[in-house]
């Protein structure tokens, strides 16, 4: 029995025929009576029902041809009423051409009673039709959230269809502009949504006891960050944000400290980056990990020609090869000499990207003679092949921890850049890309935070006073590649990172985000080994500036390549590595 009620395209179709045909009757009837002053003489009977008849047939077909009949009841909108009065149109124009050709079939027939009936027609169907949509907007409102939107473009209209028509569990009672250019919209009205002035948003929220908001313009990470403290104090506690992704899809996704930290550097140049990829054979190491996958990804998209992945995580190589399924999957280590020259031999190599290495400080403070090993050796291997096997450019991904080095981590990145500057390279340009903290990268405190805050806290940060530099990992990614395109040979690139930040703010603002600011308690551990108090990038002042104004150069850091051999050879030996990594690097200050 209960399939009997179970709706179907078929019955929603009969339904429809079944509903126009008795509400056509019921207008045409309308029509005579006002047409008559609601007395219908009986003689009017006759022509009636020949008009009904030959109407009805025409707004059918009409309807057919125009499809209203495979429209949702539910989703009945703006350009489904036009289709609607199209075919009305259509019809009735078709039928006026009937009725005057052969008009003694018709008599009597008020003439005027088309014009009336057209009226109407398109209103009791029109109703007939947006009267589902007006039932479920009315009962959303009863059940769904209310919220804001905050932007006013292509995504505000569409945002609010999405709710109309259940898509998002929301419904929107205020538009408010938040670009100087939009202030004109002022007063007007989208979808039936007031747009208000942005001057009136806390008394709005606080008197209609709004909790959620809708991001949708356009705006940088620091007009973001004003957007959301204005939104919080107001008594905002949820926030969305709408995003076109990849498939150029939009999509709601909850406002993250990676939109808020985010720095999108003004200056990428992507024909540049593209003319230094495309068509070109691309090997990276640790392409499993997160700068290498994100660089592989870019690669791709660049148009790479092959594409050769390279890490000792079988895991991690897996997930990258999923992505890009025609990359060439190679499962080894960069201190496997022999391996790689195997497979710099096979392969007809352009660029490396050397993304691979030990970069957690404290692991690799507690396992500091692999973390030499492997961050040592690895890139030293690397480079030494890229050299034999005559690669044309060479890119190490290097880190800020390597300036005024404190920890085992960054002294081994740094030995890196003095090799790469150093080293007789031949026809081969090395070069060197040093920046900061990326956000979401495994490891990171974000992804510690989120767990713990998740987890009803308290969040511990080391020391209230520390800081850090942070970007998105694909701009940083972006700009590797774009400093790598402009490297002529033996530079060492510094990346702008923007102003530092102290993860204590990092910590407070996420725990906000999270709408637990009441619950959730910041703890202080105290600095880990090696840790320091604030990250650097440049070593001295005397960086030069490069085309882009995001990019800079270090001057180069002389080291007789003989000397820094025999210096790595003893430190790859030694029982006291610590004492000769200071050595090689003086300013190493190792912070226990």
């Amino acid at each position: 029995m209960a399939k009997v009620f179970q709706p179907t395209s078929f019955k929603r179709i009969l339904f429809f025929i079944l509903a126009d045909i008795f509400l056509s009757l019921i207008a045409l009837y309308g029509s005579y009576s006002l047409r008559l002053n609601f007395q219908i003489d009986s003689t009017f009977y006759d022509s009636f029902f020949l008009v009904f008849l030959t109407l009805t047939m025409l707004k059918l077909l009409s309807f057919y041809f125009f499809k209203t009949y495979l429209i949702v009841w539910r989703f009945f909108s703006l350009s489904d009423a036009i289709k609607l009065f199209q075919a009305h149109f259509i019809s009735y124009a078709l039928f006026t051409f009937i009725f005057f050709s052969f008009s003694e079939f018709f008599t009597p027939f008020p003439r005027s009673v088309i014009g009336i009936d057209l009226v109407l027609s398109l209103f009791l169907l029109g109703a007939m039709r947006i009267s589902k949509r007006i039932i479920m907007e009315q009962s959303l409102e009863s059940t769904l959230n209310p919220c804001i939107i905050m932007g006013v473009n292509s995504r505000t209209s569409s945002i609010i269809k999405s709710t109309l028509d259940g898509e998002i569990p929301y419904y929107v009672t205020s538009i408010f502009p938040i670009l100087e250019r939009n202030q004109s919209a002022i007063n007007t009205y989208i979808n039936n949504i007031k747009v208000n002035s942005c001057d009136i948003i806390e008394e709005y929220v606080q008197k209609n006891n709004i909790k959620s908001a809708i991001i949708t313009a356009d705006v940088s990470a620091k007009e973001l960050n004003q957007l959301f403290i204005r939104l919080h104090d107001a008594g905002i506690e949820e926030i969305k944000i709408s995003k076109i992704l990849g498939d150029q899809n939009e999509k709601l996704q909850d406002l993250s400290i990676e939109d808020l930290l985010a720095r999108y550097p003004k200056d990428l140049d992507e024909k540049t980056i593209a003319s230094f990829i495309k068509d070109k054979t691309v090997l990276i190491s640790g392409a499993g990990g997160s700068i290498g996958s994100e660089i592989a990804l870019q690669a791709q998209r660049y148009g790479a020609k092959k594409l050769i992945l390279v890490d000792n995580s079988e895991f991690n190589l897996y997930q990258i090869g999923e992505q890009i399924q025609d990359a060439t999957l190679s499962l080894i280590s960069v201190t496997d000499l022999s391996a790689l020259d195997e497979l710099f031999n096979t392969e007809n190599i352009d660029i490396v990207l050397h993304a691979a290495a030990y970069k957690h400080v404290p692991l690799c403070e507690s396992n500091k003679e692999i973390a030499i090993y492997n961050n040592v050796l690895g890139s030293k291997n690397i480079i030494d092949m890229s050299i034999k096997h005559e690669v044309q450019k060479v890119v190490m991904i290097s880190t800020d921890k390597a300036v005024r080095p404190t920890n085992v981590m960054g002294t081994t990145k740094r030995i890196a850049e003095l090799y790469a500057q150093n080293v007789k390279s031949g026809d081969t340009e090395i070069v060197a890309v040093r920046f900061g903290n990326v956000l979401g990268s495994s490891g990171s405190v974000i992804p510690k935070f989120k767990s713990q805050i998740e987890q009803g806290g308290p969040v511990t940060v080391t020391h209230k006073e520390m800081t850090r530099y942070f970007m998105m990992i694909p701009e940083a990614c972006q700009l590797v590649l774009q400093a790598a395109s402009i490297a002529k040979g033996g530079e060492l690139f510094i990346l702008d990172m923007g102003e530092p930040i102290k993860i204590v703010d990092l910590a407070t603002k996420m725990i906000e985000l999270y709408g637990k600011e009441d619950e959730i308690e910041i703890t202080f551990t105290g600095l880990r080994a090696g840790e320091k108090m604030y990250e650097e990038l440049l070593i001295n002042e005397d960086e030069k500036r490069t085309e882009f104004e995001s990019i800079f150069i270090a001057p180069p850091t002389h080291y007789d390549i003989d000397k820094l051999n025999k210096d790595i050879e003893v430190l790859l030996k030694s029982k006291e590595p610590l004492k000769q990594l200071k050595v090689i690097v003086p300013e190493f200050n190792h912070q226990v």
